[in-house]
């Protein structure tokens, strides 16, 4: 694909710059909103489309899923339409089915919308990003792509759950489906009202079907594995043995497809001569895991450990997001101003991240929200060095040929990471509840006097409620099981915590070696003079 910046009168082109960025941005936030609903209004959901969990849990199946088939299907829709006019009906698309979601209470109709979310919400976002770069010069990208990282990241990690948490608390569910309406209807507006900056011309390379079907099948087949794999013991389960051998059969299917098309296939295999792109989509994995495995972590410990009301939990992210803002700011001044090399950033994003969550991995069951904010105030300013880094790094040496499937592939390997540390945390934290309780529970016995006092103090002062003194025993047995129960789970969440930590404390040697490895590469691959 080969791009024109389109001529414009200076006094138009002034306003349009704006508009358009500010409609790709709103477009953007319409995903932020949609994709995190399941955050906190899962049980809300559940109760009100009285769904079992197996059905129920194909409302985050499916928009997960499709997400990453629409991530990797932009860079085809991109060939065959222009980027703004595919942006507007991606968009439209999303508000029209968030609005159908928010006045049903039907289960397979909204597992319909959820994909349709999914699927519109993964094309808008790399279209949106990879118009960003072909309708501005590299010059001016570090400061847009900062604009562009707000609604795409930022938004999804911090606004949007303080925002839903108060429409749950004050209203229902269907409220957070409703909000995405105006929101889709404001950005379709400024893309509209703003004058197309890209005139393209396109060489539309023939769309390989059959491997778009097996890649879907794959991601389709992890999504599932990863998302549920806690909750059926993985592969104990007969039924996740089988989608993970489709799966891995579609996965080495498509693969070969893709070396017997030689070059002409769904993927760009000339993205990873790049070592720049190689570098960041193996990055792209370890930042994923951090960034969605930390956002669920810690409101899940908010409302599950701390009995945190959803508003409360959607809030305790929300500061972090004004560090994580003003990192991917000092990121982009660096950059663009200063002319430091974005890979400057990365170490420091690390370090603040593993800091982070090494910090949290002390919190005890009588933590509260003011114990928690150092960490989680760190945690969004590495976020943001982290993420514009790898973004530069990634993209600013592709070519417009090959740039929406860079990032489309780069997109989805950041969600599958995602996927991945999130379905390895939860497994960690029900293996080491049952654990932990096994251990504690093993100390917590009739004869220790420990708990003989314990429970004698206890029941005294049931009985001295007014209950008689058989219930008083028995509520004071109960509470005792509770405890331990609430402390087994404090460990399991603090263990969880520093698996993260521990992630980027064994990936950073090994992300450096293949950055050292693949410039050395590189190198060897210039002509001598």
């Amino acid at each position: 694909m080969t791009v024109i910046i389109a001529d414009a009168p200076p006094r138009g082109r002034s306003m349009a710059g704006p508009l358009f960025v500010s409609g790709i941005m709103l477009a953007a936030l319409t995903e932020a909103i949609a994709s995190t609903i399941l955050a906190l209004g899962r049980a809300d959901m559940i109760g009100d489309t009285y769904a079992t969990p197996d059905e129920f849990a194909w409302l985050d199946i499916g928009y997960t899923a499709l997400k990453l088939i629409g991530f990797m299907a932009a860079a085809g829709l991109m060939a065959r339409f222009k980027p703004r006019n595919l942006i507007l009906g991606a968009t439209l698309v999303m508000g029209g089915a968030c609005a159908i979601a928010a006045v049903t209470a039907r289960l397979d109709l909204l597992i319909v919308l959820r994909f349709v979310q999914g699927f519109s919400g993964g094309v808008l976002l790399v279209t949106g990003q990879a118009a960003i770069f072909l309708a501005y010069p590299a010059s001016r990208q570090p400061f847009l792509q900062c604009l562009f990282a707000i609604a795409a990241v930022v938004a999804p990690a911090t606004i949007a759950p303080a925002l839903e948490g108060w429409l749950l608390d004050s209203h229902s569910w269907t409220w957070i489906f409703f909000s995405v309406v105006p929101v889709a209807l404001a950005a379709a507006g400024l893309l509209i009202a703003a004058d197309d900056p890209i005139l393209e011309r396109t060489a539309q390379r023939p769309f390989d079907w059959a491997s778009f079907v097996l890649l879907a099948i794959m991601l389709l087949c992890a999504t599932y594995v990863f998302s549920q794999g806690s909750r059926w013991d993985w592969f104990e389960a007969p039924h996740l043995l089988w989608l993970a051998v489709i799966g891995a059969a579609a996965l080495l299917t498509f693969l070969g497809r893709q070396v017997l098309a030689g070059g002409r296939g769904l993927i760009d295999a000339t993205l990873f001569a790049s070592a720049d792109f190689t570098f960041a989509f193996i990055v792209s994995f370890v930042a994923g895991a951090a960034l969605f495995g930390s956002a669920f972590l810690i409101p899940s410990f908010a409302v599950s450990v701390l009995a945190f009301t959803p508003t409360d939990a959607g809030l305790l992210l929300l500061p972090s997001g004004v560090l994580f803002v003003a990192a991917l700011l000092v990121t982009a001044f660096l950059v663009q101003g200063r002319g430091v090399a974005p890979f400057a950033t990365v170490p420091f994003g690390i370090l603040m991240i593993m800091a982070s969550m090494w910090m949290l991995s002390g919190s005890s069951g009588e933590s509260g929200a003011p114990d928690m904010m150092a960490a989680i105030l760190l945690r969004g300013f590495g976020l943001g060095f982290l993420f514009l880094s790898i973004t530069l790094i990634a993209f600013g040496g592709l070519d417009k040929r090959n740039l929406a499937a860079g990032i489309g592939l780069f997109n989805s390997g950041r969600q599958l990471g995602g996927l991945m540390g999130v379905a390895g945390l939860q497994t960690l934290i029900d293996h080491g509840m049952v654990s932990n309780t096994a251990v504690i529970g093993a100390s917590v016995t009739a004869g220790t006097p420990a708990v003989v006092e314990r429970l004698a103090a206890t029941t005294a002062l049931f009985s001295a409620k007014g209950l008689d003194p058989a219930a008083a025993g028995r509520a004071a047995t109960s509470l005792l099981g509770r405890t331990v129960s609430g402390q087994s789970t404090v460990i399991a969440f603090d263990t969880a915590f520093f698996a993260v930590a521990l992630l980027f404390l064994f990936a950073a040697p090994v992300l450096v070696a293949i950055k050292i490895t693949l410039a050395k590469r590189a190198h060897r691959a210039q002509p001598e003079p």
